[in-house]
């Protein structure tokens, strides 16, 4: 695939310009250095450093993975090249205040620079992912000396950044998390602690391409008699430095947290997944003593709603990731279908010679359904940065109601269905699309490890019914539903579009019925048993929805846009209507036929 090609840039100025109105964000004071200047510079200087440094090192990543011993993790070196050259362009702090260092760029506009380096290559995009959500959490909740210490070197991108949630035996379910934090007293950097434990599944969890690591640990604070606090209340969040930094006591010190393994993941090869031990006190001992040195971020007990923070941007840069993992598979897609010539038309003398593919009805069908999804989810997590600008610059209530209802959608729908996209890629290229010659291969590899990513579907699916339905008596999802009649209003005036408005308005008129079922009687709906297949439906009629607003703001742009993009775009919420959102009332189904089958089922049958 050409650099070229990483990203149409038509598809993301439409996305940004004409329907988002991204440059609009300009009128909320924190943004009003943005314009269209400054929009088109971030992604020009994006696509270049993606093409230049990101791309070139995709599957050498994916076969030289990193390896351990008695010195660290070493990565593939053009990682860290990449890496460098991301930093030198300032890219790490788009999104962060002048006061921080950063860009004071908006969310949705950082968002839309980063799509290029997650097409590009999102397991070397990994790293600085969770380093800026890393240090969003410390400049927000951390004390000053924290922030000078950590999170101003790694928005400058000389410090990575990791999340320390799950465990050996606790991964979802982090109440049942294990590692220990003891008082230590107090230095420079604040309160500090020493840890002891083990944590499971690090992505960027050591490495050798930053100066030091930051990472956030979830650990439990004994209780009165020594004894861990059950169940999440006893949680709290810790910043530990892999080398301990000014101005805490042991600056300097190696920190007692050994890589104890690495994970190798079928995707996303060239992060590195790790084991780490945290105070096993055998090779490092900070100050002659083991544990691990921790300083507490927050109160304690605070530390799973802090770390909310880093979980749900990490969430909408999963599903952005996928999003754009389904983008290049349909790109590649493409191309391949205009120039593999095989078959005729039906009905045409066999002497004749073969046309492309994509003239296939049933290819045209895989195409469509690919666009659908790919584009549909780039559109989705855009649209929650875009709400996250207006929840906290402008602080717009709507907005923020409107992105906590979302963020389980953006996060599992774009996985789930970006994983199909890239499924259905290696189906459009045939037998040379499971072949490690195109990468349309390793693209559905790297995209399987979304749907577990931050949390799976499931976990997902769960939180959406308890806290974003039930819990808020669907106060957001009739706020989302003003907004869907409101686009159905407007494809009323549409010739071509008034019939997709149609079935767009009978799938919501579904889900809103199954929805208010759901609040009445949750028991009875089977709610939880049910969780996955009504989150799945969900998705599915935002998806809808957001496909009519775009198809409608291409159809109110004609004039000026090509006419073969606003027909694609137009052809493709078409295509959703009546091929997609007819799937929603048998997704519910179950929640009326055998609303409890799940629990009923022993699971000893099996």
């Amino acid at each position: 695939m050409t650099s070229a090609s990483l990203i149409r840039r038509a598809d993301m100025d439409f996305l940004l310009l004409d329907w988002l109105g991204a440059d609009r964000l300009a009128e909320i004071p924190r943004f009003s250095d943005l314009s269209r200047e400054t929009l088109a510079a971030l992604l020009d200087l994006s696509e270049t450093v993606a093409s230049r440094h990101f791309l070139p090192h995709y599957k050498t990543a994916d076969v030289q993975e990193p390896s351990l011993d008695e010195s660290g993790v070493h990565i593939l070196p053009e990682i860290g090249v990449a890496l460098s050259a991301y930093a030198e362009a300032g890219l790490f702090g788009q999104s962060f205040s002048y006061e921080h260092g950063g860009m004071q760029l908006p969310l949705t506009v950082a968002a839309a620079s980063f799509a290029h380096f997650l097409t590009a290559n999102i397991a070397t995009a990994a790293y600085p992912m969770l380093t800026v959500a890393n240090a969003r959490l410390l400049t927000t909740f951390g004390g000053e000396a924290l922030v000078d210490a950590l999170a101003r070197p790694e928005i400058e991108g000389r410090y990575f950044g990791t999340m320390c949630l799950s465990e050996p035996q606790a991964g979802s379910s982090l109440a049942d998390i294990t590692t220990r934090a003891v008082a230590d007293g107090e230095d420079g950097l604040g309160r500090r602690y020493r840890l002891s434990g083990n944590k499971m599944w690090i992505s960027g969890g050591d490495q050798d391409a930053s100066e030091n690591i930051c990472h956030l640990v979830l650990a439990k604070i004994p209780g009165p008699d020594g004894k861990l606090i059950p169940g999440t209340a006893g949680i709290s969040l810790f910043a530990v430095p892999k080398t301990l930094v000014a101005p805490g006591v042991f600056a300097g010190e190696r920190n007692d947290v050994v890589v104890a393994g690495l994970n190798h993941k079928m995707g996303y090869r060239g992060t590195a997944n790790c084991l780490l031990n945290f105070g096993e006190g055998q090779r490092h001992r900070p100050g002659g003593a083991a544990g691990a040195v921790g300083y507490l971020v927050g109160e304690p007990g605070q530390g799973l709603a802090i770390m909310f923070m880093m979980m749900n941007e990490a969430r909408l840069q999963v599903g952005l990731g996928a999003a754009m993992l389904a983008y290049r598979s349909h790109r590649l897609s493409v191309a391949y279908a205009g120039e593999r010539a095989q078959g005729r038309p039906r009905g045409v003398m066999p002497d004749t010679r073969p046309i492309p593919i994509a003239r296939h009805p049933d290819v045209k069908r895989m195409l469509l359904a690919q666009k659908s999804y790919a584009e549909g989810a780039v559109a989705l997590v855009l649209y929650c940065f875009h709400l996250a600008d207006l929840a906290e610059a402008a602080e717009d209530a709507e907005a923020r109601q409107l992105l906590d209802l979302l963020t389980p959608v953006a996060k599992t729908w774009s996985s789930e269905w970006g994983l199909v996209a890239s499924d259905i890629a290696i189906q459009i290229h045939g037998g040379y699309g499971y072949t490690r010659d195109f990468d349309v291969e390793q693209l559905y590899r790297d995209n399987r490890l979304n749907p577990i990513h931050e949390g799976t579907t499931g976990i997902q699916a769960i939180d959406f019914i308890g806290r974003k339905l039930i819990r808020d008596k669907g106060e957001a999802f009739t706020l989302l539903l003003s907004r869907i009649d409101a686009t159905i209003a407007r494809g009323a005036a549409s010739a071509a579009l008034a019939e997709t408005g149609r079935v767009l308005n009978m799938a919501r008129a579904a889900m809103a019925d199954m929805v208010r079922e759901l609040i009445a009687d949750p028991a009875g709906t089977g709610a939880m048993d049910n969780a996955t297949a009504v989150l799945t439906a969900f998705g599915h009629l935002v998806a809808g929805w957001l496909w009519l607003d775009q198809a409608l703001a291409a159809e109110a742009a004609r004039d000026r846009l090509p006419t073969e993009f606003v027909d694609g775009k137009v052809a493709t919420a078409r295509y959703f209507a009546a091929y997609e959102l007819p799937k929603i009332p048998g997704w519910l189904s179950p929640l009326r036929a055998a609303p409890l089958l799940l629990s009923e089922v022993n699971a000893e049958l099996f």
